[in-house]
């Protein structure tokens, strides 16, 4: 069995709040993010990342009401489940944003590789 420093060797993004990595064991993306950590498919991972980009900030900091201070942000699975102030809906939107694109970039690469070689 794989240590936890083996796994997080495949680290795909990291920021000041967390990081994510992919975990081959279990094909899955891993994000560690406020003292939480949470795993994904691909596909879950990549409709959790719509949900967060699609808060609306500029409503929130126009918004003077309590509630606007802070929202709840959930997956299905429950995976993820955390009321998450306006900061650290942007600093997780840049965790995910980050990931997403090191697999964007990881999959070009790949296509490249593979279209040279044939």
């Amino acid at each position: 069995m794989k240590q936890i420093s083996d796994l997080t060797s495949n680290i795909l993004f990291e920021t000041e709040k967390g990081y994510s990595y992919q975990c081959d064991e279990t094909e899955s993306i891993v994000i560690n993010f406020a003292d939480s950590v949470s795993k994904y498919k691909i596909h879950e991972f990549l409709i959790f990342q719509r949900k967060v980009n699609s808060v609306n900030i500029m409503d929130m900091l126009y918004d003077l009401s309590d509630q606007s201070d802070a929202q709840l942000i959930e997956t299905t699975k429950r995976n993820f489940s955390h009321k998450l102030t306006i900061c650290e809906i942007i600093q997780l939107r840049e965790l995910l944003n980050g990931t997403k694109f090191t697999l964007n970039l990881h999959s070009m690469l790949c296509d490249v590789l593979q279209a040279t070689v044939a």
